[in-house]
């Protein structure tokens, strides 16, 4: 499982990843009925060739670790000037160099993180039927999907996912409960209200990461953080169900998030890959971090300060 929250600023997406083509969009009414069913295929030896995913395109099964700063925002929450200073020369070394830092003493309660986990095992072992009650109308990024089996036919992810959005906007106060409430049906108003308060946690949460992403990159600690007050977000939860063979198909495949921030929770399963260097690298999970990256937005801000300062260096 995987909670994943997603600061929505989108650009056009750039990344050295190789290239994964999009599936080819379904063309018989035999393909249109496939459905992904967890709850009969996590119990299925054979798995429709529709899941399974050529070898080059696959992360390293063994994985080396990748090196990602475990940054402690105890004293920057707390009003310190050099605890802060720290914490941003620690975020734009790791933006520099991939993009990927952990987040620990982030002010965010544990138990809202564990009722947030608890949630997603709620929702994902509900029927088939009682899940669709949320499913994703075409063109829309919120909502209920089972894998992409509506719009690919091919190298589809081993995964269902529940998306909703969120807003920072005064007017917006109870925009997660409200949707989940009105699309689930009144029994899910303590779920709904879960996830509103782990979306204004995550807002919160972002608006200091902006802080120090704006520290680093020297234009001030308001700069972003007055331009993201009043964000909006997309929620997702992941939900990757057991597989009889996992080395045949992928829960997510190659992607970049052609975004500003993502906030991502792991539980303790593991298999977060990110490519560095020419090779996949692992991310463990740490229950108590947050796993942050930035998206292509302020990636292509760190390449441009980096090569700014490299010219100012030379220049000297």
């Amino acid at each position: 499982m995987l909670l994943k929250f997603i600061n929505a600023m989108a650009i056009e997406c750039i990344t050295n990843i190789p290239s994964m083509p999009h599936p080819p969009k379904e063309h018989n009414e035999q393909q249109k009925q496939l459905v992904f069913d967890a709850s009969v295929l996590k119990h299925q030896q054979h798995i429709p060739e529709q899941f399974i995913w050529p070898d080059e395109e696959k992360p390293r099964a063994n994985a080396p670790e990748l090196e990602v700063p475990l940054i402690d925002l105890k004293g920057f929450l707390s009003g310190e000037p050099t605890a802060a200073m720290e914490a941003s020369r620690l975020v734009g070394k790791a933006c520099v160099k991939h993009g990927f830092f952990l987040v620990v003493n982030h002010g965010v309660d544990q138990k809202l993180i564990a009722d947030a986990h608890q949630y997603i095992d709620h929702f994902f072992e509900l029927p088939m039927l009682a899940k669709q009650r949320a499913q994703r109308k075409v063109g829309e990024h919120c909502g209920y999907a089972s894998s992409f089996t509506g719009r690919f036919s091919n190298k589809l992810p081993w995964k269902e996912t529940l998306s909703f959005r969120y807003s920072a906007q005064p007017n917006s106060s109870d925009i997660v409960q409200d949707y989940l409430s009105n699309t689930m049906g009144e029994d899910f108003k303590p779920f709904g209200r879960v996830y509103q308060d782990y979306c204004e946690a995550m807002s919160t949460l972002s608006l200091g990461i902006m802080e120090l992403l704006g520290m680093s990159l020297g234009v001030g600690r308001a700069h972003y953080r007055e331009y993201f007050e009043e964000n909006d977000s997309i929620m997702r939860l992941n939900y990757y169900p057991p597989c009889q063979k996992p080395d045949l198909t992928l829960g997510t495949g190659p992607h970049c998030d052609p975004t500003s921030l993502t906030i991502l929770h792991q539980d303790q399963v593991g298999g977060l890959q990110v490519f560095v260097d020419d090779e996949w690298r692992l991310i463990s999970p740490n229950f108590n971090a947050f796993v942050v990256n930035i998206g292509d937005t302020f990636m292509v801000c760190y390449s441009c300060y980096y090569f700014c300062n490299s010219l100012y260096i030379i220049s000297i």
